[in-house]
């Protein structure tokens, strides 16, 4: 089958690799500079396109690849340059948007799917690591979600079929388990390094910690893999913590206790803590709060200027 590929960042490089090492047939590479383009082509031993109609008219998959801004203007683009026609599928890789954005695919005879893996791939070699076992989301046309079905199963993975209402809520999720992690950890190192510890200690010192609490996720579940403070009802530290965030780094006390009230009602989940401790700790939790958000809007605002 033949393969082109217009985007040739990290995903639809790394998919590129994978498919070929699977016996796809990869005609062209276009991307949105040709130096990003020849990188690519080296890696899959393809020809490299300054213009990317050129690439699609030689595929039978096009893999739409670009940023997710950049999707519905190349697609315009590619259908009026005669890039697209029937028989086509093509398939773009974004969690947010729905195959409506392939729209101008379709009326020139396409197909159109969205794939979407639940993953994140930093750079190309992270994609062809990750990609593989990953579960996916697939939308699109009927016809389209063979061939989508055909690709995850290749790649070892799982999928599912998703809504185009439901694609919002859907990306909003993997935002939070990934990006939001990014930056959870980062408030712990910043914590931490408040606390008087080196950066580079930090992080060394946070790993073995964060990577056993997703041991304790996978093996033993949420909420039961929820320990501390919170989830065994102590709420003199969880004062002295907020005391000590207020003194030193008031401008991350907003976000401290919000995180802290969601983890109040997990640990009520649990069975850890009754109700009225629930309630004792939101109660704790919500003094200072006003404070606390201020603190961090003038921090925003400091680090703005």
């Amino acid at each position: 089958m033949r393969v082109g590929i217009i985007g040739a960042g990290a995903v639809g490089t790394g998919m590129g690799i994978l498919l070929r090492q699977r016996g796809y047939n990869i005609v062209g590479v276009a991307s949105r500079t040709m130096a990003s383009a020849r990188r690519a082509a080296a890696r899959l031993a393809c020809p490299a396109f300054a213009r990317p109609e050129e690439v699609a008219r030689l595929a039978e998959v096009v893999f739409l690849t670009t940023g997710d801004q950049a999707i519905e203007p190349v697609a315009a683009a590619l259908a009026a340059r005669g890039g697209f026609h029937a028989g086509q599928t093509v398939i773009h890789m974004s969690g947010s948007l729905t195959s409506a954005i392939l729209d101008p695919a379709r009326r020139a005879g396409a197909l159109a799917l969205s794939l979407h893996p639940l993953q994140s791939c930093a750079d190309a070699d992270r994609a062809v690591a990750n990609l593989p076992g990953s579960v996916f989301s697939l939308e699109g046309d009927d016809e389209a979600l063979a061939l989508g079905k055909r690709l995850v199963t290749e790649l070892g993975g799982e999928y599912f079929l998703i809504s185009p209402a439901a694609k919002p809520l859907y990306h909003a999720a993997a935002c939070v388990a990934s990006n939001y992690l990014v930056s959870i950890v980062d408030l712990s190192r910043r914590l931490m390094q408040a606390a008087g510890m080196e950066p580079g200690m930090a992080a060394r010192a946070l790993a073995p910690l964060i990577e056993g609490t997703l041991a304790n996720i996978n093996d033993k579940g949420i909420p039961q893999a929820l320990t501390g403070p919170i989830a065994r009802g102590d709420f003199a530290t969880i004062k002295d913590h907020l005391e000590a965030i207020d003194a030193t780094v008031p401008e991350l006390g907003a976000i401290y206790r919000l995180l802290g009230r969601y983890t109040a009602v997990l640990a009520g989940r649990k069975g850890s803590i009754d109700a009225s401790k629930v309630a004792r700790f939101e109660r704790l939790l919500a003094a200072g709060w006003e404070g606390a958000s201020k603190s961090t809007e003038a921090g925003r605002t400091i680090s703005r200027r």
